[in-house]
């Protein structure tokens, strides 16, 4: 019982210093594994991302992910990016090579390369290039395959 709640007083504190601490590639990263989520090779997580409370074990985050400012995660494959304030919902992957809009509520699974935005998260297009720290954007746009518009009615 009392290793348990060590345990657990040990895992929020590293959680609180991981929200506002510097070094987003580097302490963050450092404070979030010390809680037991799986962690890739050159992650970037933003001040205030909220990496599950109670159950950090259970998040695995790939390598070449970057995860916006204010965002709440679980799965994330590699080479995602993330973009500012997003939420992703318990139970839900992120496929490798996705990309996140700012602001998007993923309720459910995101495909590998699928560009999604909004509320809930609807695919937009198709990423011909990961969105990673060595892409340029001007490479990464010119390779986005758009996806045909649903019908508004």
């Amino acid at each position: 019982m009392m290793k348990r709640l060590f345990r657990g007083f040990c895992n929020r504190i590293c959680q609180l210093l991981a929200l506002y601490a510097p070094g987003a590639s580097s302490l963050r990263v450092w404070l979030h594994r010390l809680r037991g989520v799986q962690i890739g090779q050159d992650v970037f997580i933003g001040t205030s991302a909220i990496i599950e409370t109670k159950y950090p074990q259970l998040v695995s985050i790939g390598s070449n992910v970057t995860i916006g400012i204010r965002c709440v995660v679980v799965i994330i494959e590699d080479d995602v990016f993330i973009g500012p304030g997003c939420i992703i919902l318990q139970n839900v992957r992120i496929g490798a090579g996705a990309v996140v809009t700012a602001g998007t509520v993923v309720s459910r699974d995101i495909p590998p390369k699928a560009l999604v935005r909004g509320n809930p998260a609807e695919s937009v297009a198709i990423c011909g290039l990961p969105l990673t720290e060595d892409t340029l954007y001007k490479d990464f746009v010119l390779n986005l395959r758009p996806l045909p518009k649903k019908d508004v009615k």
